[in-house]
């Protein structure tokens, strides 16, 4: 008898383990797991969360209480959403660490109270200890949208250091502001990214030069990274100096007013030899840049090697244009559509039109 229960006594601690056990099967959820993510610079914003669908019921009204005493939501569905930053950011303005955050919501009577907690993973916001978990607190409004059957968040409003995140469900959206300080982010990132592979390749170093020369910031960093892409690392390691480096450098040295310095890599590249491509190319800086008598200089002196390079004669011509030689000029608008292909006469018919009329604007000026 002992031992017939025993054994009965088994089977249900068995069967009732095995049904206590977690599924393991991919089941499809009712509300299914998503996860969306947007760069911001290069900050990366990722929210994951469930996705509960409306099903015909008023959810801002009896889903999610908005008077009385309002409680924490998960902002989503199951597990609470997170939301992760790579980077520091602003939320409306308020100071975030990077790091990942669970997301919860507080409604209020048309006024929403969006919690950034830690620990990021809680079962729903039952366990939520408000006072204790809450990193950052701020309140925002809601506002009208298209109808959205399924809980979903949207990244709008981009620019480049800001944009809105928007929880969207029904014909509601609760939006909040995410700005990055873009300039700082950015240049620790070409500082880490420099020390790693990327300091072997000459186009990391100029790309990071640039950029910080387009933001017109971190310039005197700036210079040594352009000089570095030229000079290459210890021993002149990975050097490579070229028209494309040496017009980076150029532009910084006259965006800091470093004009001896700037005539000197001026001349520099002047006696570097040039292949026909390149040669235009370095013309055309020096128009942008202004040096119109050097950009003169230069384009005859091309014209010695490339006789029939009708870009180099367009280059001389729009220099005799700016130094006020405009007779010289209209001659070598007139040489180059006798060489230039078909589909380049009616722009060069125009440039000559503009010459006449003391009209013509060069593009792409580096003042």
């Amino acid at each position: 008898m002992k031992r017939i229960f025993f054994f009965t006594l088994l089977f249900s601690l068995i069967s009732n383990l095995s049904f206590g056990q977690f599924h393991t099967m991919k089941i499809p959820r009712t509300s299914p797991k998503v996860t969306e993510t947007q760069r911001l610079g290069i900050t990366d914003i990722t929210i994951s969360y469930s996705s509960p669908a409306l099903r015909n019921r008023d959810v801002w009204n009896n889903v999610i209480p908005q008077g009385g005493n309002p409680i924490a939501w998960r902002a989503g569905a199951n597990m609470s959403t997170t939301i992760e930053f790579t980077t520091d950011v602003l939320i409306e303005g308020q100071p975030l660490m990077a790091g990942r955050y669970g997301f919860h919501i507080i409604p209020e009577h048309g006024n929403y109270t969006l919690l950034f907690v830690q620990p990021a993973d809680q079962w729903g916001s039952y366990y939520l200890d408000v006072e204790n978990d809450t990193v950052l607190k701020v309140t925002v409004g809601s506002e009208t949208c298209s109808n959205t059957e399924q809980l979903d968040y949207e990244f709008l409003n981009r620019t480049e250091n800001s944009l809105v995140v928007g929880l969207e469900w029904g014909e509601r959206r609760i939006p909040f502001k995410v700005e990055v300080d873009l300039n700082n982010t950015v240049v620790e990132s070409f500082r880490e990214e420099l020390r790693g592979i990327n300091t072997y390749h000459w186009q990391a170093w100029n790309d990071a030069a640039l950029w910080c020369l387009d933001h017109d910031t971190n310039l005197e960093e700036a210079l040594s990274w352009a000089t570095r892409s030229i000079e290459g690392g210890f021993g002149g390691f990975a050097a490579n100096k070229n028209v494309t480096n040496l017009s980076t450098k150029m532009r910084i040295l006259k965006r800091l007013g470093k004009d001896e310095e700037l005539l000197a890599t001026i001349e520099e590249t002047e006696n570097m030899s040039l292949n026909e491509h390149d040669a235009n190319e370095f013309g055309i800086f020096l128009l942008r840049l202004g040096y119109f008598e050097e950009a003169l200089s230069y384009s005859r002196g091309s014209l010695k090697i490339y006789p029939e390079a009708w870009s180099i004669i367009l280059n001389k011509s729009i220099a005799n244009y700016f130094l006020g030689n405009t007779k010289a000029a209209i001659k070598d608008i007139s040489d180059v559509k006798g060489m230039a292909p078909e589909q380049f006469l009616n722009r060069l018919n125009e440039i000559e039109n503009e010459f006449r009329n003391n009209s013509y604007k060069l593009a792409g000026s580096y003042n």
